[in-house]
């Protein structure tokens, strides 16, 4: 059993990671961390942020595989093959708080994968 989730190095990417290790502690499943670079991102941050998340997933004493995706190609595309890909049964995202207005849309992101995904998609918040 696979668990695929997306990972960035923001509040909403850390809560994605921790419902993805609670959620593969009660499948007994390991985990996929999809980590999508964006423009602009610095690679020794990002080498640093990859680094704290091996050190996570070690600690929690599950099997784990990081994927990091080149740069330019679609976030949900990516979580998406992933997940098709690993033959997944659950996809775990991180979403932004956002104003009443703000509820109206949902991020395009958030929302092709929950469109989109071939299997259940578990969205959690930031505390």
């Amino acid at each position: 059993m696979t668990i695929v989730v997306g990972y960035l190095a923001t509040p909403e990417g850390a809560a994605a990671l921790d419902a993805a290790v609670a959620e593969a502690g009660r499948r007994a499943a390991r985990i996929v961390v999809v980590v999508s670079q964006r423009r602009g991102d610095d690679v020794q941050a990002l080498e640093a942020n990859l680094e704290h998340v091996r050190d996570r997933l070690d600690e929690a004493g599950l099997g784990y595989e990081v994927r990091q995706m080149e740069r330019g190609r679609d976030v949900a595309d990516d979580l998406i093959d992933a997940a098709e890909e690993t033959g997944a049964e659950l996809i775990v995202i991180g979403l932004r708080r956002r104003s009443p207005v703000g509820k109206l849309i949902l991020g395009s992101n958030a929302q092709r994968i929950l469109l989109d995904a071939p299997t259940p998609v578990l969205a959690v918040k930031s505390s």
